[in-house]
C-alpha cells in the first residue's frame, strides 16, 4: 500500500456545515492497494476500471460553502480477473495547486460573491475555482472529470490517476458539467453557457481527443443547462427557466431565479448541424438536471429525463440552523423529481409529454452506454434521503411495463450513480451488473457493491471492502478495458 497524504497540505479545521460532517467528513489519503477484503466472488467476466468523482475540499471557503465547491478526489477500482485494485488521487487542477502554493483557500464558492476571491480565473466565468469535482467520463484513453458549472475539463490517467491537465479543445468558456460519451462512435459531445452572447456553444470531439465540430447555439440570456443528450443522429439541448437574474450579473452577482410563466425550450440540432439547422420546441416549465436517454422514432425525438414539480423549493424545516435553503436545494425530496418523457416531432414542430414515474422521488438515472442514443427499456435510477443529498437505494424502472424494482442501500449506508456493466455476449438489455461505491457510517467504511442488474432485490453478489471510508458523491461512470486502452 502506498499513500500520498504528505504530498497534500491541508488546512480544513473542523466545523459544524452539515456537507461537511457524517458521510461527506472528507478523506485526505490518496491510496494505492490490491489488499482488499472480498465478500463473494467478483464475476469473472468483469474487466474494467469503476470511477467515482467526489467533492472533497482541503481548505476552509471564502464565504459560504457548498458542498458543489469541494476539490475534486477521484477514486476508482480496477477490476479484472476476479481480483481488485483500489486507488485514489485529487484532481491536480490549476486551482488546487495555487491554493497548495498559498496555503489557504484563494477563491469563493457558487454561493459566494466572486469579488470576494483572492485571485481572479480559472474557473467558472472567471471568479470561482473550477475543483473539477463533479462528473467523470472516459473519453480517447483518459478520465475526464468536469465542474458544476462551467470549467476546463481535466484529464487523468485511468492507470494511475495521475493528472494530465487540461483538454486542450475546450474552449474559453469551458464545458459543462455533463459531456456526453457516444460509445459506439467515439466521440465526446459537449456544451457551455456563459453570461454573454450568444450564451452558449456545442461542440464534437472525435475518439482522437481532436475537436471536429464547435458552433455557437443562441440563446435568449445567460441560462443555467446542466445538461444535454443525443441521439444517432441528434444533440438535444434545453433552456430551462430558471437562471441567474439579469440585473445581478451586471453586479458580478450570479443568484437564479424561477420564472414559471416561461416555457421549457429544446433545441435539436443535427450532431454535425450549423446554427441555422436548429429546430426549437416549447414544453411544460420545470427545470431538469440530468437526462437518461433520447432516441429517434419515425418522426419524433423522444427525450427521458427527471421532471422537477418544485425547481424552487422551500428551506427545509428541519435542517440545521442556517444552511436550511441550501439543504433544499439539492435534496430530491424537496424538488420532487420524477421520471418524464417528451416527444419532439421534427415534421410538426409538436412537443407531447407525459410522466413515466412518479410514486416517490428519483434522479441520478444510468442506463446500458451500449445502447444510448438508440431506444432503450431499463433506467436505474438513485433514491434520496429525505432532507438530505444522499442516495440510500436504487430503482430499476422498465419502461416497457411500468413496472420497478427497488433495493434498499441499508440503515446509514450511502452509495452514488450506479453505472451499468454489460456482461460478455449479453442477451439481453439488462444482462449485467451494476456497481457503486458504499459510504456505511454504521460500521465507518466505505465498500465497493457489485448488483445483478436483472436481479437487484437480491442484493450485492460481492462486496469489496476499500481500505478508508471515503466522502459521499454523486456522479460516477465505468469504462471497459477497451475503453481504457483506447
Amino acid at each position: 500500500m502506498a499513500t500520498g497524504v504528505d504530498q497534500v497540505k491541508v488546512t480544513l479545521e473542523p466545523n459544524d456545515h452539515p456537507y461537511r460532517n457524517g458521510a461527506w467528513t472528507p478523506v485526505f489519503e490518496e491510496v494505492d492497494t490490491d489488499e482488499l477484503e472480498i465478500i463473494g466472488t467478483i464475476p469473472a467476466d468483469i474487466d474494467g476500471l469503476y470511477v467515482r468523482n467526489t467533492e472533497n475540499p482541503v481548505h476552509d471557503s471564502i464565504g459560504r460553502y457548498h458542498p458543489f465547491d469541494g476539490d475534486g478526489m477521484i477514486h476508482t477500482i480496477r477490476l479484472r480477473n476476479g481480483k481488485a485494485h483500489y486507488r485514489n488521487r485529487f484532481v491536480r487542477t490549476k486551482g488546487f495547486e495555487a491554493e497548495q502554493e498559498e496555503g489557504g483557500p484563494l477563491w469563493v464558492g457558487i454561493m459566494g460573491k466572486p469579488d470576494d476571491s483572492k485571485r481572479k480565473g480559472w474557473g467558472a466565468h472567471g471568479s470561482i475555482k473550477d475543483s473539477s469535482s463533479t462528473d467523470v467520463v472516459v473519453h480517447a484513453g483518459a478520465i475526464l472529470s468536469t465542474f458544476y458549472q462551467c470549467g476546463e475539463g481535466y484529464r487523468l490517467d485511468p492507470e494511475t490517476l495521475e493528472t494530465i491537465g487540461t483538454a486542450d479543445w475546450v474552449p474559453e468558456d469551458g464545458i459543462s458539467a455533463h459531456p456526453k460519451v457516444d460509445e459506439a462512435t467515439g466521440e465526446l459531445l459537449f456544451f457551455n453557457y456563459s453570461t454573454k452572447a450568444p450564451y452558449c456553444h456545442y461542440g464534437v470531439v472525435g475518439p482522437d481527443n481532436a475537436l471536429k465540430h464547435f458552433i455557437p447555439i443562441e440563446l435568449p440570456g445567460a441560462r443555467l443547462p446542466h445538461d444535454m443528450a443525443f441521439t444517432e443522429n441528434f444533440a438535444i439541448f434545453n433552456d430551462c427557466p430558471l437562471y441567474w437574474k439579469p440585473e445581478l450579473i451586471e453586479r458580478n452577482l450570479f443568484i437564479p431565479a424561477y420564472h414559471p410563466d416561461e416555457p421549457t425550450r429544446f433545441g435539436i440540432i443535427p450532431r454535425m448541424g450549423q446554427p441555422e439547422d436548429i429546430k426549437w420546441f416549447d414544453a411544460k416549465p420545470t427545470y431538469v438536471l440530468h437526462w437518461t436517454n433520447a432516441y429517434e422514432q419515425g418522426d419524433e425525438v423522444v427525450l427521458d429525463g427527471y421532471f422537477q414539480n418544485e425547481p424552487v423549493p422551500p428551506p427545509l424545516t428541519d435542517f440545521p440552523a442556517g444552511y436550511e435553503s441550501m439543504g433544499a436545494s439539492i435534496d430530491l425530496h424537496s424538488f420532487k423529481p420524477e421520471l418524464h418523457r417528451w416527444r419532439f416531432n421534427m415534421k410538426t414542430g409538436e412537443t407531447k409529454e407525459e410522466t413515466l414515474f412518479n410514486d416517490y422521488p428519483v434522479e441520478f438515472g444510468m442506463i446500458n452506454q451500449q445502447i444510448a442514443g438508440k431506444p432503450y427499456r431499463y433506467v436505474y435510477s438513485v433514491t434520496g434521503e429525505p432532507g438530505w443529498f444522499l442516495f440510500n437505494g436504487l430503482t430499476k424502472h422498465d419502461l416497457e411495463t411500468g413496472e420497478a424494482e427497488h433495493i434498499s442501500f441499508g440503515e446509514q449506508r450511502f452509495g452514488s450513480e450506479a453505472p451499468f456493466i454489460p456482461r460478455a455476449n449479453p442477451q439481453s438489455e439488462d444482462d449485467g451488473y451494476l456497481i457503486s461505491f458504499i459510504t456505511d457510517m454504521a460500521q465507518n467504511r466505505s465498500e465497493c457493491i457489485i448488483i445483478d442488474a436483472q436481479d437487484i432485490a437480491a442484493g450485492p453478489v460481492c462486496t469489496i471492502i476499500l481500505p478508508h471510508r471515503i466522502s459521499s458523491g454523486t456522479h460516477a461512470t465505468w469504462a471497459s478495458a477497451e475503453q481504457i486502452a483506447r
